[in-house]
């Protein structure tokens, strides 16, 4: 008999949960609520079992947009608290392992569809099971670096969009020190983000606008819309050779959420690269990683799947 397992994709917005059976998703299974609409994460999983009449869910992994502490997690952009302990009480599951939502993009890259990744920079090919990082842009952005080892993958994890922006000198730098009024810490998130996109056009232009509009505009051939998107694109060239040089992910930078294929087209004729590899003496080690366009909306979710197959199978 199939072990079924319960998958949870927790953003700051909607959650997604899926079915899994035997650690393999059943995409059948998927469904989307809004988080505003249940008043605990709780809930919404009541409501998906009540819908879907799964049976017995042997074992619960759910990716988190915010950190997660032993058997907690918060949420950055909603209040929802998630507990592994209530989550046994609601579903009867055993294991219930939580884990920050780039974890389980981390843990999902070996799963993804061949017409779900395309090259954006070819690089250089590297050795089987070399380092990967998976940079993703959102409503907020952070990383994962992924690790192969002959047990399965090792994916720490991290806050990494919370960390300071670096130093930049120029058009980066004035916009970097225009982002201190957004929030006085600086993370990088203000800049590399769905909001940065707001952010980099309101200090270019003046004007409020969502990353939606920027995109719409840009597509139409608006300049001060794709000024933005150059200017956007520069800064994350600087803030991704950053980490490439924290990780040296010798397999590839993988550009995932919701804001990646909007900007991935106009790297190629932006500084993106030029920032991303100018590295001194270690240029041509950066110059050599593969920039990758992820566009996989079930990236979190086969995640969770491969985890959960990896602890089973452990």
């Amino acid at each position: 008999m199939a072990r079924r397992h319960l998958l949870a994709d927790l953003g700051g917005t909607n959650t997604r949960l899926a079915l899994a059976d035997d650690g393999r998703l059943l995409l059948d299974t998927l469904r989307r609520y809004r988080n505003d609409d249940f008043a605990s994460f709780e809930s919404v999983v009541s409501a998906f079992l009540a819908d879907l009449s799964p049976g017995p869910v042997e074992a619960i992994c759910a990716g988190v947009a915010g950190p997660v502490l032993g058997e907690t997690a918060q949420l950055t952009n909603h209040p929802w608290r998630v507990d592994a302990a209530r989550l046994r009480e609601v579903t009867g599951a055993g294991p219930v392992h939580l884990m920050n939502d780039l974890q389980a993009q981390g843990y999902g890259l070996d799963d993804l569809p061949p017409d779900t990744v395309r090259t954006v920079f070819p690089g250089q090919p590297a050795a089987p099971g070399a380092p990967r990082l998976v940079l993703n842009l959102g409503t907020g952005c952070n990383v994962a670096v992924i690790h192969s080892r002959p047990e399965g993958l090792f994916i720490p994890p991290a806050e990494s969009g919370h960390s300071a922006l670096p130093h930049a000198t120029g058009r980066l730098g004035a916009l970097f020190d225009h982002l201190r009024g957004v929030q006085s810490h600086m993370p990088m998130e203000t800049a590399i983000s769905g909001p940065g996109l707001t952010n980099t056009h309101a200090f270019l232009t003046g004007a409020d606008l969502s990353p939606t509009a920027i995109a719409t505009a840009a597509a139409q051939g608006d300049p001060a819309a794709l000024d933005t998107l150059a200017l956007f694109a520069e800064a994350l060239g600087l803030i991704a050779g950053n980490f490439a040089l924290h990780h040296l992910p010798a397999g590839g930078l993988h550009l995932t959420g919701s804001l990646a294929p909007v900007i991935a087209p106009h790297l190629p004729a932006s500084a993106f690269h030029a920032r991303f590899t100018a590295r001194g003496p270690y240029t041509d080690i950066v110059r050599a990683i593969p920039v990758r366009l992820v566009t996989c909306d079930t990236l979190p979710l086969l995640g969770c799947a491969r985890y959960l197959r990896q602890v089973t199978a452990g």
